[in-house]
């Protein structure tokens, strides 16, 4: 069983930075896509980012496009989420998730089998 440790969160500025990372253990970390997710309250969970297994295919949300970067490291188990340019909208709780295979298969949450407990990400105007 996969566990996902999320960390990096935080409060920041409109318009400033965070680096979100997401620490894997108990599966081989390099078999799989994995994926960032956020949820402000009241709303449906949504993919931000997906990356393949070899990180040589990528998804982003349309929103975060150009201001996000997602990345991994397979010797250190480890997704990242750098975050530039953030919005108030951007506010929500962060989940990591790692998806049930290699590839990006969708981005839904139904797409990915295991999560972590989230990471506050608020952003003040």
């Amino acid at each position: 069983q996969v566990q996902l440790v999320e960390s990096g969160g935080g409060q920041v500025q409109d318009g400033g930075s965070l680096t979100l990372s997401c620490a894997a253990s108990g599966s081989t970390f390099s078999n799989y896509a994995m994926g960032w997710f956020r949820q402000a309250p009241g709303q449906e969970r949504e993919v931000v980012a997906a990356i393949s297994w070899s990180g040589v295919t990528i998804h982003y949300a349309d929103s975060v496009k150009g201001r996000f970067t997602i990345s991994r490291d397979n010797a250190k188990n480890t997704v990242y989420l750098q975050m530039n340019s953030l919005k108030p909208e951007d506010t929500g709780v962060y989940y990591c998730a790692q998806g049930h295979y290699a590839l990006i298969g969708g981005a839904q949450p139904a797409d990915f089998g295991s999560w972590g407990q989230g990471t506050q990400v608020t952003v003040s105007s």
